[in-house]
């Protein structure tokens, strides 16, 4: 019952989250996006967007962008998410300022709204001064939440809002300055499906997008779908691990019970009655456990909105619905009969003459019969799965990499009871031998137990060393070959002045990165526009709809590698201009080498023909470009700098921003220490959800555990005080129960860490594709740990023993 309730439990308070979370979406849809519609454009909309926005009469509008902010009052720079707002948005949901009339008047005041965390970080409060490029305006309030936004987001760059009519004097849309122009529409009885129905495509074709609350309560389901299906499948393998217990205690009680079932069977009970006996019994059972379990699912739902806070755009409010309670109870009486069918089938089995027989043979069970049961488990476990993933191959892979699992656990558990039969240490102390023997005695658990203890060690072991690989991917090498700070939009007429500040600051350029901005207009000599069109087409659409970010140079940087074509460092000859483009950009817009694009680059057409194909690694955090040109073509195209130098301590980076945004307020610095922090933090916060997950999968196998050396208490009970009887000390007991628990803890568990190690290692190689660089903490902590719980509940068994006289347990044991 322990076994089961702990899966039902996670079961049931997962599916019970996941409802609330999909039944908050779709209410709280447009407090998410604070309107009904939104029409957004990357650019100033041109005549035909506007007049299409115009027709629609929106009620607010908005200009957001990335840039550097300064508090005059102490010399503080930070890189923020500028929302300049025109009008009363959000309509839906609310804006929580402090205090809170701030959210209605910083409109009025010409006053600025900054990120709560932001304000006590800088130890800035409301009345003191903003300064937004060229512009100070002072602080009207305290930003807590807008609707949208999350702890994640506001993490890396905090939100600050201003009013829209001020954006101007802050002088910072400049020439290539990233910006989003968003219109809100409060129009509650407009026909959202029409509407994307007949606007969208509109809008698609003139590089613009609507988004309705609707799609937006869509797409986040989609985005959560994917956390949901991570728990769900969590707390499954912890379903999974109660069932071992359940096939486990089971096995040892019908062995316990095969004399009792010949005598009923003598008295006339026929082979179905004593089957339906214990039969309903551990259907007794498992609906206890299902009952308990889905009662403990209810109270841990409570914790997981806390536990998904950071994650999540909104407060999820908590209702409890009849389905998954239903589930859980009769999932707790499904598989508890379903994993205890194998040893329930040697009742079926059992002779009336075993009342007689002195053997321990086993009633051997119709082969049929357990193929027939194991067919049954396989298909529950392949349907369970298939509902949790919606997925057939995800599921046939999830349940094919348990049976493997599995499957060496229990290999090597049986091969160990092999090596130690055929080659038994004859010669070693008599406490050595027995405890060796009991490995492989009529009623060992040595299976049992090196599976449970095998695979909870193998999940926790996994996670950390993911974790590792997730840590070490991100991690900065803090070299002054390496750049760990970035200047962004440095304009052609700032250049030579930003150098200068930089060698001011005694930080020379690392790398001096021009960059142009263009968009595709052709695509195999085929217009972009007609591609948008061809509902046939294969090419991704964001390729169609994106403004690309270029530079040109003569090199491959450390980062890339050449997988297809010729590298052309230098052209002079405009006419036939061979690009380099990324693998994932030739896979989405579906060119190779040879195939002709043509740019729009700034209003004038540039003809070119791909030369090479780069294999590009993104998670190395440098600029990598997609599309590369070569030099001698580009230098005289609108164009704009980024710069990359090494910091070597936090106060040189503090200095050079800070010089950097009083003279320069346009140009935004990325402090890449800053961003390895947050990311850093974020990978912390989701290895404690792991974790926490994966608690009910260790303590279940702990359960498991205990429940499986209590089992066989009474045996071993028998066979201590028949030593006892012959002569064995209370020592000689103690050592020899120690001895057997302890190995089985330290191979269980050290074969869990190996296991665990080789999955780690394929993730780091072929998902990841980087150096696996194990953490000690399995080693150091789950070994040592885990086989000192085993020695623990094992020297409990005995206790009744080593404390009382053999006459008197004898006694107590018949």
């Amino acid at each position: 019952m322990a076994s089961i309730i702990l899966g039902i439990a996670a079961v049931v308070s997962i599916q019970l989250f996941s409802q609330n979370l999909t039944d908050n979406i779709q209410r709280q849809s447009k407090s998410l996006m604070g309107a009904d519609f939104i029409i957004d454009s990357d650019n100033v909309p041109n005549e035909r967007v506007q007049a299409i926005i115009d027709s629609l009469q929106p009620d607010a509008k908005e200009v957001n962008f990335v840039s550097m902010i300064a508090f005059p009052k102490n010399r503080g720079t930070k890189l923020v998410s500028v929302h300049a707002i025109d009008g009363a948005f959000p309509f839906y949901g609310k804006m929580e300022t402090q205090p809170s009339t701030a959210s209605a008047n910083y409109l009025d005041n010409d006053g600025a709204l900054v990120d709560a965390t932001l304000m006590l970080q800088y130890k800035i409060k409301p009345g003191d001064s903003i300064k937004v490029g060229e512009l100070t305006l002072p602080i009207s309030g305290t930003l807590k939440s807008m609707p949208g936004s999350n702890a994640i987001s506001t993490s890396v760059a905090p939100i600050v809002v201003i009013p829209f009519q001020l954006v101007d004097q802050t002088e910072l849309l400049q020439f290539g300055s990233r910006k989003e122009y968003q219109f809100f529409f409060n129009q509650p009885d407009a026909d959202l499906e029409a509407l994307e129905n007949r606007v969208e495509p509109m809008l698609d074709k003139l590089d613009a997008d609507l988004d309705t609350h609707t799609s937006t309560s869509r797409r986040l389901g989609r985005r959560y779908e994917n956390v949901a299906v991570f728990l769900n499948l969590a707390a499954f393998i912890a379903l999974l691990l109660g069932c071992v217990g359940i096939a486990s205690s089971v096995n040892i009680y019908i062995k316990e019970k095969l004399q009792a079932i010949a005598v009923l069977k003598c008295m006339g009970a026929s082979r179905k009655q004593s089957f339906l006996i214990f039969l309903i019994q551990i259907a007794g059972i498992g609906l206890i456990g299902g009952l308990i379990g889905s009662a403990i699912g209810v109270a841990i739902l409570e914790l997981l909105p806390y536990l998904l806070q950071e994650f999540l755009p909104f407060d999820v409010e908590i209702s409890i619905s009849a389905q998954p309670l239903l589930i859980g109870v009769l999932l707790g009486v499904f598989m508890s009969v379903l994993f205890a069918l194998l040893p329930l089938l040697r009742t079926w089995y059992v002779s009336p003459l075993e009342v007689l027989r002195m053997s321990s043979s086993k009633p051997a069970a119709s082969r049929k019969a357990r193929y027939g049961v194991i067919g049954l488990i396989l298909i529950f476990l392949f349907g369970f799965s298939f509902w949790l993933l919606r997925e057939a191959l995800f599921a046939l892979s999830f349940i094919g990499g348990v049976i493997v699992t599995f499957a060496i656990l229990a290999g090597i558990a049986i091969g160990t009871m092999s090596v130690i039969k055929k080659y038994f240490p004859r010669k070693a102390s008599f406490t050595t031998r027995q405890s060796l023997l009991n490995l492989f005695r009529p009623n060992n658990q040595t299976v049992v137990l090196l599976v449970a203890i095998g695979l909870g060690t193998f999940l926790i072991s996994t996670l950390y060393f993911t974790k590792d690989i997730l840590l070490d991917k991100a991690e900065l090498g803090q070299t002054e070959e390496k750049a760990n700070l970035i200047t962004l939009d440095v304009q052609p007429d700032q250049l030579e002045a930003v150098v200068a500040t930089n060698a001011d600051n005694q930080l020379p350029i690392i790398d001096n990165i021009p960059l142009v901005t263009m968009r595709m207009h052709s695509i195999k000599g085929k217009l972009v526009n007609s591609i948008r069109t061809d509902t046939t087409t294969q090419i991704r659409r964001w390729i169609l709809n994106h403004e690309f970010r270029t530079t040109y140079r003569d090199h491959l940087i450390p980062s890339e590698e050449l997988v297809a074509g010729n590298w052309i460092p230098k052209q002079e000859n405009r006419n036939d201009i061979k690009i380099s483009i990324s693998d994932n950009l030739a896979e989405d817009a579906q060119i190779g080498v040879g195939d002709a694009v043509t740019f729009n680059v700034q209003g004038v057409l540039m003809k070119t023909t791909v030369g090479s194909i780069r294999k590009v690694d993104w998670a190395n955090l440098q600029l990598n470009f997609s599309i590369v040109f070569p030099t001698g073509v580009m230098e005289d195209a609108p164009q704009f700098n980024v710069l990359t130098t090494y910091a070597a301590t936090p106060e040189q980076s503090a200095g050079l921003q800070q010089d950097l945004v009083r003279d320069f307020p346009n140009v935004s610095i990325i402090d890449l220490r800053q961003v390895y922090t947050v990311v850093e933090d974020i990978l912390d916060k989701v290895s404690w959800v792991i974790n926490f997950m994966a608690f009910f999968s260790i303590l279940t196998g702990i359960i498991v555990l205990i429940g499986s050396v209590s089992t066989s208490k009474y045996q071993r009970i028998k066979e201590s005080v028949l030593l006892r009887t012959l002569g064995a000390k209370n020592k000689q007991i103690l050592k020899i129960t120690a001895l057997e628990y302890l190995f089985l803890g330290i191979l269980g568990s050290l074969v869990g860490i190996l296991l665990a190690l080789v999955s780690s290692f394929l993730l780091a190689l072929i998902v990841f594709k980087e150096p696996f660089l194990p953490s000690g903490v399995p080693f150091l902590v789950f070994l040592p740990g885990i086989s000192v719980l085993v020695l623990a509940i094992g020297l409990s068994n005995i206790r009744s023993v080593l404390n009382s006289s053999p006459l008197e347990v004898l006694r107590k044991a018949v």
